[in-house]
């Protein structure tokens, strides 16, 4: 007899993860493609589901429920703000799942709002209301939860703060096709900036360590950081949650980047938030989307 779990699929920039786990949210298997994004976002679909297919008959397993993520506005019918993979917004996410697995329940999701929700069910966020999971990595966003509920907003874009303004004077925004924000302080804009600065290729991740001894790279660092931290503080001071997790790639340069933020937020907020990196690393959109799937179990 075949054991029921929970699948999760977790659709990245540049790679799909997929998970099977039980119904408290341990990830029993879990398996890793790239998604080649210039070939197309069919092929990444199909690709998906032949290797979640391929695990669950691994593990001798059939799917109870499933959660799906993705970057962007993800909706039943449509994915929006999504332009890093090719086609990706005229996908019908939901509908292509069920095609290949018809009759089991199917949740969609946006991967960093998942992500607060595992944290809150399982990690850093848990007993906390309201709690905010920011995730710094190759874009950014942030996501609110009151009492344990997703703020998602009137179309699913709430905690967009990529798209934030940086001045006054800033005339460049979401109708130019620019995320002011994401660009100043996300992984890619950093990396690129780096890259420039230092002639040669530089990640985020390498950048935040080179600044450690480099005073061109730390700097650029300095700058970054007091610009989101900025921004933070002004989330904080909207919402005023209990605790902050802070998640996605760039918090394994924790140790500059939470103090930084902490500095800030002591300083410009009446009521500070706790600020604790998230439990997840890796796992936090599948696991994400394993809670989606999970619902109100």
């Amino acid at each position: 007899m075949s054991d029921k779990r929970i699948l999760g699929i977790d659709f990245g920039g540049t790679k799909v993860a997929l998970g099977l786990a039980d119904h408290d949210g341990n990830l029993l298997a879990t398996c890793r493609l790239d998604t080649d994004a210039q070939a197309g976002a069919e092929q990444v679909v199909v690709r998906a589901l032949a290797g979640a297919k391929g695990l669950l008959a691994d593990a001798g397993a059939v799917p109870a429920a499933i959660g799906v993520v993705s970057p962007g506005i993800v909706l039943p019918d449509r994915i929006l703000l999504a332009p890093n993979v090719p086609g990706w917004e005229q996908l019908h996410l939901a509908e292509l799942v069920a095609a290949e697995f018809p009759a089991v329940p199917i949740s969609v999701g946006t991967d960093a709002k998942a992500a607060a929700l595992a944290e809150w069910r399982w990690g850093a966020l848990a007993g906390t209301d309201p709690a905010v999971f920011l995730s710094l990595g190759t874009g950014i966003a942030a996501a609110v939860l009151v009492g344990g509920r997703l703020l998602t907003g009137a179309n699913g874009a709430a905690g967009e703060i990529g798209y934030n303004l940086l001045s006054p004077q800033d005339t460049e925004g979401f109708a130019s096709g620019a995320a002011p924000l994401e660009e100043a302080v996300g992984g890619r804009g950093l990396g690129g900036r780096a890259s420039i600065l230092l002639g040669r290729p530089v990640t985020a991740g390498e950048l935040f360590a080179l600044a450690k001894e480099n005073a061109e790279a730390k700097e650029l660092v300095t700058a970054a950081l007091d610009e989101l931290s900025m921004h933070v503080a002004n989330l904080a001071l909207m919402v005023d949650p209990q605790r902050i997790a802070v998640g996605g790639g760039l918090v394994r340069s924790a140790d500059v980047l939470l103090p930084a933020l902490a500095a800030r937020l002591a300083h410009a907020v009446p009521f500070p938030p706790e600020l604790v990196a998230a439990r997840f690393d890796q796992d936090a959109a599948l696991l994400g989307a394993v809670a989606l799937a999970l619902g109100d179990q």
